[in-house]
């Protein structure tokens, strides 16, 4: 995998006491994970935890292992979470990193540790997306930490706090021996920021200094007799420990305010998008300053009841600022409020402010605004609702800044993916055999959903596309195809869906990607890559022989851009009379890390002076007639159209663009499917051989001769 982080950038990581690193918050939360002393670190890529996975990976070698930190590529979040065992028995620390779902996929082991207890602290660093920005699905990890019994940390967008709450993180975990959810947001995530360093800390046992033995003791075992006795212990004593701790050293934010018989009560990131919304609204400054105090919760799991009616007693209106549903804190507030006898106070949350969704700048502005104009200045609704109908004046004019509005733009395949070859296939083979159900999976190629192939009809999770379809295959005469990526195909794809399927005798087309690495989420490594994510070599797993391990016997190679030969294997598994599953390998490298290593081969060829040859493809305009058949089994982005200059036909003909990487899918398709012939191929060579310059010369004068004009 290429670098994402310059040996610049890390080498920041050994700053000491007083030194200000800079850099985004993956460097800036690695840095303090050093100073926290951890021992190990795991994890699996998911957006936008895959900085922090990368962050780990780049650095391994140079900076990491000198210290002693073991680090592992865990292959799916149930082995990330399974490293975190090592803190249940033995002093050491350590952090493990996913995106938001895979909570679900790490649950059991999480479970299994969390119940009896921990003697050092333990993190996991989640990928909260609610806003939908690189997932698929609206989950909230604070459901899943409350239903569970886990610590909830969800930092306000600072750099410095940031990095203060994992280390305070960790202690809170050791203080109560419970693993705690650090959420990693999509914005906080993604911030640049400063952080002014303390020294590394040195483990009491890593890599560097192994322990004789590690410690084990029978009773934090979480089976019967002690599953109930540890049960009791957290919410009886551990539980209570950590809302001791997050008191005492005021975890939480206390923002003062004028009007103290108003409040709001919100949590981590939301503050900064609230206290902008008050800003815009004149209620409080850029120095931070606010006319209502404010209660922002860093640590959402567990809340402190005593804080919180600290914060209530003397108010008469309160807003619960909580993004999205179930309204977790509001519950427990309202709970606590009565609890308390707070009969005179008002709080408002939901209803006010939308159930789900993310509370973007835009709406928080409208909604606090209708609550100010209805609640606090019941004489102030013209003059709020004049700011905020300028500031969404202001908004909708920046957006439409061009003539035309922008057409709504959908993620695609990039230029030159070997995954686009499959589609167009199987958008040929449909013409013979019908319609198939296509069962989808999470990666790349689930972007084979939209236009011009359309071809997802479900979508249920990383590794389960084919399981979805067991029932429904047995239920009608359509073809059934699945899609797995190699990276998938390890995580979880080769027993929920491939085992699961020669187990119960499952008809149908499984295409297998192999792009050689995890490409959806940056281009990480997974076992098929000859290369683990310490950047050590190994011998890589052989999908087809695990393949022939569980059942498969039908297993083909195919080249994907070859499309003419994609079609053909296409028809013969679908022409198959086998009741049986039947597996197409294709084979081709992710064309975003093949171009990074080319590129650099190609200028250390040219720098050398040595011979590189390129192909180019072209539409000849003559020929085209502007049908466009070959964009509608295509979808190329650089294949596109542009003015017929036939002044007798009227319709804009195909033409390619200088993004092509002359992958020759446009060909290709254009032959298998009967097309025109319009299509052609080119090869420009720098630095030629004599006898290249030779045979040019010769084709030059040829050509001059037979035509009278010089190419």
């Amino acid at each position: 995998m290429g670098r994402n982080f310059s040996t610049e950038t890390l080498r920041q990581l050994n700053f000491g006491k007083g030194q200000v690193l800079k850099g985004d918050m993956a460097v800036v939360v690695l840095k303090a994970l050093l100073e926290s002393g951890v021992s190990y670190l795991g994890g699996y890529p998911g957006a936008p935890t895959s900085s922090l996975y990368d962050a780990i990976s780049d650095s391994y070698q140079e900076f990491l292992k000198p210290l002693g930190v073991y680090v592992e590529g865990s292959i799916n979040e149930a082995a990330a979470a399974a490293l975190l065992q090592a803190s249940v028995n033995n002093p050491v620390r350590g952090a493990v990193n996913w995106k938001v779902v895979g909570n679900n996929v790490g649950a059991d082991a999480l479970a299994h540790i969390s119940q009896p207890g921990l003697i050092g602290g333990a993190m996991v660093f989640v990928g909260e997306d609610y806003g939908l920005n690189s997932t698929s699905v609206a989950e909230k990890t604070l459901p899943y930490a409350h239903k569970s019994g886990l610590l909830c940390i969800d930092p306000r967008a600072d750099s410095q706090l940031m990095a203060d709450m994992v280390k305070k993180g960790f202690e809170l975990s050791e203080v109560s021996g419970t693993i705690a959810m650090y959420l990693f947001r999509t914005r906080t995530g993604n911030m640049k920021g400063s952080l002014v360093c303390e020294d590394n800390a040195t483990p009491q046992f890593n890599m560097n200094h192994k322990a004789t033995r590690w410690e084990d003791k029978l009773t934090k075992i979480p089976l019967p007799p002690y599953s109930q006795v540890q049960e009791r212990r957290k919410f009886e004593e551990r539980m209570p420990a950590a809302r001791r701790y997050i008191r005492e050293n005021k975890l939480n934010d206390f923002f003062p305010g004028k009007n103290e018989r108003i409040g709001f009560i919100t949590q981590g990131m939301l503050y900064n998008t609230l206290l902008r919304t008050l800003t815009v609204l004149g209620e409080a400054d850029n120095t931070g300053q606010c006319n209502f105090p404010i209660y922002n919760l860093n640590v959402i799991h567990p809340l402190v009841p005593e804080e919180i009616v600290e914060f209530l007693r003397d108010k008469e209106k309160v807003l619960i600022v909580e993004e999205g549903m179930p309204d977790s804190l509001e519950t427990q507030i309202r709970a606590i409020a009565q609890s308390h006898r707070l009969h005179d106070l008002q709080i408002f949350g939901k209803g006010v402010l939308p159930e789900a969704g993310e509370y973007s700048p835009t709406v928080l502005l409208n909604s606090v605004t209708a609550w100010l104009s209805k609640e606090v200045y019941p004489g102030g609704a013209t003059y709020f609702s004049g700011i905020a109908a300028e500031l969404a004046q202001h908004l909708h004019d920046a957006a439409n800044v061009f003539e035309d509005s922008l057409p709504l733009r959908l993620p695609h395949f990039c230029t030159g993916c070997p995954e686009r070859p499959i589609f167009s296939a199987l958008k040929l083979t449909e013409k013979k055999h019908g319609l198939p159900h296509y069962a989808g999976d999470i990666g790349c190629y689930i972007m084979g959903m939209y236009a011009p192939f359309e071809m997802t009809d479900t979508c249920t999770g990383m590794g389960t596309g084919l399981a979805s379809a067991g029932a429904m295959a047995r239920m009608t005469e359509q073809k059934t195809v699945g899609f797995l990526g190699d990276g998938t195909f390890w995580h979880s794809g080769l027993t929920t869906s491939i085992a699961n399927a020669t187990f119960n005798s499952q008809d149908a087309t499984m295409v297998i990607f192999e792009n050689g690495w995890t490409s959806m989420t940056g281009q990480q490594e997974n076992p098929g890559t000859e290369e683990n994510a310490r950047h050590e070599k190994f011998k890589a797993m052989d999908i087809e022989m695990a393949l022939h391990a569980a059942g498969v016997k039908n297993v083909v190679e195919v080249n994907p851009y070859k499309v003419g030969e994609v079609v053909k294997v296409l028809d013969k598994a679908f022409s198959s009379e086998e009741s049986e599953l039947k597996v197409i390998r294709s084979v081709g490298e992710c064309m975003l890390e093949r171009q990074r290593h080319e590129k650099v081969e190609k200028k250390e060829r040219l720098d050398e002076g040595k011979r590189v040859e390129q192909s180019r493809f072209g539409i000849d305009d003559a020929v085209c007639t502007g049908d466009h058949s070959c964009i509608r089994v295509n979808g190329c982005p650089s294949l596109t159209i542009k003015d017929n200059p036939n002044p007798l036909r009227a319709d804009p003909i195909a033409t390619i663009s200088n993004t092509c990487v002359g992958c020759g899918l446009c060909g290709e398709v254009a032959h298998a499917a009967v097309l025109c012939p319009s299509f052609y191929e080119a090869k420009v060579v720098t630095n030629p051989s004599r006898l290249e310059r030779l045979k040019q010369k010769v084709n030059q004068k040829l050509i001059k001769l037979v035509f009278g004009a010089e190419v």
